[in-house]
């Protein structure tokens, strides 16, 4: 009985030194990085959403470990307020308006917009693709169109792609990457290139307690090695200038 007894409690003791396995990097991301990250690092705890909305949950002790933001703004407040290392471009992208397929409102271009009494949806203005339409609007003396059409703002991009795929909006402005994941549901109507906003995607390691900085470091490598750029190329993103 002493022997099991014995022979029980160093179980115990085993029990209790092995170490716990490692919990999932946490990756709070822009939503328009949905589809490609999970393909760089799939065994990452993923957040997606709008940057600001990112950004705001990091200052109020979010335990991210990875922050990817579609513009630089918030990656650099972050760095401001020390809450992050010095963030780093990962990549680029180009702004479209989607319609639905076919386009049953004839629309027929950026320009079409000008005509009114369209259903338009875009991002409000705190988000990043909110800001680049209204930089990409400016630039192409159209911001008129957001008075002469019934706009609805959104919080994220997925948002307004969703709303223009199933119907609940006549057009709207997402990224290239994000158009391309609708191909049977929605159009894409040219913008020229010489009105395109630099959208500049960039990353950062969040600083707090407990954070895991190394693993962090490591997948922002990752997104920038090779591999990381064939996979974002392959989904349609820009790239920046190796570093």
């Amino acid at each position: 009985m002493k022997r099991l007894l014995l022979g029980g409690a160093a179980a115990a003791a085993l029990l209790l030194a092995a170490p716990t396995a490692a919990s999932a990097l946490n990756v709070y991301a822009a939503t328009s990085l949905t589809n490609v990250m999970p393909e760089i690092k799939r065994d990452a705890s993923y957040s997606f959403g709008g940057s600001n909305t990112l950004q705001l949950q990091i200052e109020r002790g979010a335990p991210a470990d990875l922050f990817l933001s579609a513009e630089p703004n918030e990656a650099q407040a972050l760095y401001r307020e020390g809450l992050c290392q010095r963030p780093v471009t990962i990549a680029t992208n180009k702004l479209v308006l989607i319609v639905r397929q076919g386009d049953p409102k004839g629309i027929g271009s950026i320009y079409g917009l000008r005509k009114g009494g369209f259903n338009l949806s875009i991002g409000n203005a705190s988000v990043p693709i909110g800001d680049y339409t209204r930089r990409l609007l400016r630039r192409l003396r159209l911001s008129g169109t957001l008075s002469s059409n019934t706009v609805s703002q959104q919080s994220n991009v997925g948002q307004v792609l969703s709303q223009v795929a199933f119907g609940g909006a006549d057009a709207g402005f997402v990224y290239v990457t994000d158009a391309r994941t609708q191909p049977d549901r929605i159009d894409s109507l040219y913008v020229p290139q010489w009105a395109q906003p630099a959208v500049r995607y960039q990353g950062c390691v969040v600083v707090r307690d407990g954070a895991d900085s190394a693993g962090a470091k490591a997948l922002l490598d990752g997104i920038r090695s090779s591999r990381g750029r064939g996979l974002l190329k392959r989904f349609g993103f820009g790239l920046p200038p190796k570093a």
